[in-house]
């Protein structure tokens, strides 16, 4: 069965980083967009990024432009999340997803059908 495992959430404080990386197995992790997740408390589940089966040009929310980069490494199944210059906004479970349809690329929730069980991050002011 498809399973996506994302690990790399913590505390950290404004300005810093941290690295999310999601394992995926269950299905042929090289041939899907992966996709990023996250939401806030009292908050909808909004897209931060994904990534075609290639690597090709990623796609990011406006909010993360600049400061976040999605990358792939196939041959380990696994999708990473680098996050720099973090804001007390950034605060939010992350989720990685898998995307519903081979070949495409969307920033719509309902076209992911495999979630992972997410991450926390928080980041104090």
């Amino acid at each position: 069965q498809v399973q996506l495992v994302e690990s790399g959430g913590g505390l950290v404080q404004a300005g810093g980083s941290l690295r999310l990386s999601c394992t995926a197995s269950g299905f042929m992790f090289p041939s899907h967009t992966m996709g990023w997740f996250r939401q806030a408390p009292g908050k909808e589940r909004e897209f931060v990024a994904a990534i075609l089966w290639s690597g090709g040009t990623p796609t990011y929310a406006d909010s993360v432009q600049g400061r976040f980069t999605i990358s792939r490494d196939n041959p380990k199944n696994t999708v990473y999340l680098q996050m720099d210059s973090l804001k007390p906004e950034d605060t939010a479970v992350y989720y990685c997803a898998k995307v519903r349809r081979i070949a495409t690329i969307t920033r719509e929730p309902s076209g992911y059908d495999y979630w992972g069980q997410g991450t926390q991050v928080t980041v104090s002011s």
